[in-house]
């Protein structure tokens, strides 16, 4: 989702098309939409191509490009307010949206269908998909990829133990820990969300 910053620079640079031709430059984007930083305006610009709602095309002077609203629409839901899971709380309406891509895409993301129950006190149940953030380290306690011996991967929650060596601790008390030496574990990703279909 993006910051009212963003949104504002966002229209910026709509309007700025609309009126020109052509897109603004980053000082000029700077001082559209109120700031004196040239670097600043570029991280808010950088977000906006991160966000996929402008393309930056590297090589031409004023290089940015608008994404089709249609295109941006198909990857977001409305984002309609919040709902109470405990006491109830008063319905408000809000104007924003959810972009899905920001939760479910990117470059190093992909997904993998969970087999099994030993994440079900994470909320994590059979048949539900996980997206996964591609890396190979992690922090301790992330829930993670793993694989051990090259051979099969698993997904539990990461402990480094003094010894050195690694535990997986499925979130199942049923579920008994495992424990290997730190070279039999490679890390490939970190949970970065789930997804379960109710129908």
């Amino acid at each position: 989702m993006l910051t009212a910053t963003q949104h504002r620079t966002l229209t910026f640079i709509r309007r700025y098309l609309k009126r020109r031709g052509y897109a603004p430059s980053l000082i000029e984007i700077a001082e559209g939409i109120g700031i004196t930083s040239k670097g600043t305006a570029h991280r808010h610009v950088q977000a906006l191509a991160d966000a996929g709602r402008i393309r930056l095309i590297t090589g031409r002077k004023r290089g940015i490009e608008l994404v089709d609203e249609n295109e941006v629409s198909k990857s977001s839901l409305p984002l309609l307010g919040t709902i109470a899971a405990g006491q109830p709380i008063e319905a408000i309406a809000g104007q924003d949206r959810l972009d899905l891509a920001d939760y479910l895409l990117g470059p190093n993301r992909y997904a993998l269908q969970v087999k099994g129950d030993s994440m079900v006190d994470a909320g994590i149940l059979d048949g539900d998909l996980v997206i996964i953030e591609r890396c190979d380290t992690a922090d301790d306690g992330a829930i993670v990829v793993a694989l051990i011996d090259d051979e099969e991967a698993t997904l539990k929650r990461l402990r480094r133990l003094k010894s050195g060596r690694i535990k997986l601790i499925a979130e199942n008390p049923d579920i008994s820990p495992m424990i290997y030496a730190a070279k039999r574990v490679r890390i490939q990703g970190v949970l970065a969300c789930q997804l379960r279909r109710y129908w």
